[in-house]
């Protein structure tokens, strides 16, 4: 049985999602939890590796359980009044393992549709960047970055549009070894929220590493005057990384939503995503 988990997280105190030797992680956490009401060794799948200190509303994992996990599954379901197998409960009894107050909660457990995978199937992925550029508020360190400098908001909003479309994104990310660097972005907008905070709306069928946080300090530059819109699609186009790009921290970054196809689509986006992209 292939199960979906829709997971929320701080990532403030994790050294990102996947599994590293001797480091507190996500994806660790998570599978720890899970084998204690589940038993014997759990290993989830997720939409999007996210980097330590980068916070997610939206992540999307799945996991597979063998007869008998499934059948661990199906304990207490008469007690808790359910006929899915136990499915549903599956969230509480993993958020119960994990504590009051954890920094990792699963907001919902259900069976996952032919063809499913969290990781391929995915058509969109969305992040949210905050920046604070007038006040510091301390209860939202942990979400927001906070810059000296008086972004122009406007500027940063004509750049990040600029930049839209199917490109080789190499400049604004971190090179992995036969990974391809070409991207969709299908929209990327910049406004501030009633409390004045610069927002981001970042969305693309993909992101390659630290992309989201180089194309926000790329629109950072453009608000500070240091850069143009027309410098923004030069760099991007040139294909090589520049020091007048600068990546920006994780804390001010959230993956807010995982976008899938209709079921009968899922195993076809998972075998055009696994095919090497090209421009």
């Amino acid at each position: 049985m292939r199960l979906r988990l829709d997971i929320s997280y701080d990532g403030t105190h994790f050294r990102g999602w996947a599994r590293q030797p001797g480091l507190r992680t996500v994806q660790q956490t998570l599978e720890d939890a899970l084998a204690r009401v589940l038993g014997d060794e759990i290993r989830l799948v997720v939409a999007g590796r996210t980097d330590a200190g980068v916070h997610a509303s939206g992540q999307v994992a799945h996991l597979d359980l063998d007869e008998v996990q499934v059948g661990r599954l199906s304990r207490g379901r008469a007690r808790e009044g359910e006929d899915d197998g136990g499915v549903a409960a599956l969230a509480r009894r993993v958020n119960g393992a994990l504590g009051a107050y954890a920094d990792v909660t699963v907001r919902r457990v259900r069976r996952a549709p032919d063809g499913f995978d969290a990781r391929f199937s995915p058509v969109w992925r969305r992040y949210e960047y905050r920046i604070a550029d007038d006040s510091y508020d301390p209860l939202e360190r942990h979400r927001t970055t906070f810059v000296r400098t008086r972004l122009d908001g406007d500027a940063m909003d004509a750049a990040a549009g600029s930049l839209i479309g199917l490109h080789d994104f190499a400049a604004y990310c971190k090179p992995r070894e036969e990974a391809t660097t070409i991207r969709t972005l299908l929209a990327f907008s910049w406004r501030r929220d009633d409390g004045g905070v610069l927002l981001a709306h970042v969305k693309a069928d993909a992101f390659c590493h630290s992309m989201v946080r180089a194309l926000v300090g790329a629109c950072v530059a453009v608000g500070e005057g240091r850069l143009s819109a027309e410098d923004v699609v030069r760099i991007r186009d040139a294909r090589e990384r520049v020091p007048e790009v600068k990546v920006l921290a994780a804390r001010g970054l959230t993956l807010t939503e995982v976008g899938y196809p209709a079921d009968d689509l899922l195993s076809l986006r998972a075998e055009q995503t696994r095919a090497r992209r090209e421009l």
